[in-house]
């Protein structure tokens, strides 16, 4: 790729293709002379493509548009590229521990999959709380492809670190360099969505996944969405700088190192993002036609 033709953050990597995503995600191990751990990773990978494709055995595939592969995939990534942002920055990790943090990004979600004999509505019914569904998961994948307690326990930390409901300083971290990892999936987590090409129009995909949960404060797509700001703000803002001890600074340091870009796409694309929101909310009147016209780039409502 031209690295001077990289303007956005997805002029980078095709979301739409998971195996580019992995193969962008293997580069990235490389340069974090983590290699050896590889393999492992690729083994869980796979996994996670089959649970969310349906070939998973015991599990039906994925019905949640916003919580889907794609996302889990982007999530992935991102937290490779906050790792090796840091590690540039000066952090230092452990190879085992990196591969921990890979895998807490693939497991993150899984308890939205429902199993084989779950035919009720969508895994969105299992929103609130689903972290300790994908916890259940994660610990049987990874027993199932021996991996030790020691690391199932710091996977199950660093899930934690993407529910919005607990706060990081009530997360037992077995050490400071696992707690650092858990800020990093759990930036990762807000920077992967925030940042997607379609964040707007996929919020009202949200919105039926929140309708589903009955997670209250949200009446209307259109509700959503002119929420969304004052999430970004008060909510998002203050869990990436505070909580997270702005470790998403770091992601600026990958982007020089891998790509010779010394901008922090991510920041961008979220600002973007953000900016257009606000126009398009100051202009219109707040009823669900006026903001589908204005959210061009269809996604699959």
């Amino acid at each position: 790729m031209d690295k001077g033709a990289v303007k956005k953050l997805y002029d980078l990597i095709d979301s739409q293709h998971p195996e580019r995503i992995l193969e962008e995600i293997a580069v990235i191990v490389s340069l974090l002379d983590s290699e050896k751990t590889l393999t492992s990773f690729q083994v869980i990978s796979q996994d996670i493509i089959r649970l969310f494709n349906g070939d998973y055995t015991g599990y039906r595939a994925s019905n949640t548009k916003y919580h889907d592969l794609e996302h889990t995939l982007m999530v992935t990534l991102a937290t490779a590229r906050l790792i090796h942002g840091c590690v540039v920055a000066g952090k230092s990790f452990e190879p085992e521990n990196i591969l921990t943090g890979l895998l807490a990004a693939l497991f993150h979600d899984a308890g939205l999959i429902q199993t084989r004999q779950d035919k009720k509505g969508t895994g969105a019914k299992y929103t609130i709380g689903h972290e300790k569904r994908s916890v259940a998961f994660m610990r049987k994948n990874l027993d199932k492809n021996g991996f030790s307690i020691q690391q199932m326990d710091d996977c199950e930390q660093m899930i934690k670190c993407t529910n919005l409901k607990i706060h990081i300083s009530d997360i037992d971290f077995r050490n400071e360099e696992i707690k650092s990892l858990g800020k990093i999936v759990g930036s990762a987590d807000l920077l992967a969505q925030m940042s997607d090409r379609h964040y707007l129009e996929k919020l009202l995909l949200l919105f039926k996944e929140f309708e589903e949960a009955g997670i209250p404060g949200f009446e209307s797509e259109e509700e959503l969405l002119e929420k969304t700001e004052g999430f970004y703000k008060n909510v998002a803002c203050d869990r990436l700088i505070h909580q997270m001890g702005n470790v998403s600074s770091c992601m600026k340091h990958h982007f020089k190192a891998r790509w010779h870009i010394n901008r922090d796409l991510y920041a961008e694309a979220i600002t973007n993002n953000i900016k257009y929101l606000t126009s398009m909310l100051s202009r219109g009147k707040a009823n669900a036609l006026f903001y589908r016209k204005q959210l061009k780039r269809r996604v699959n409502t």
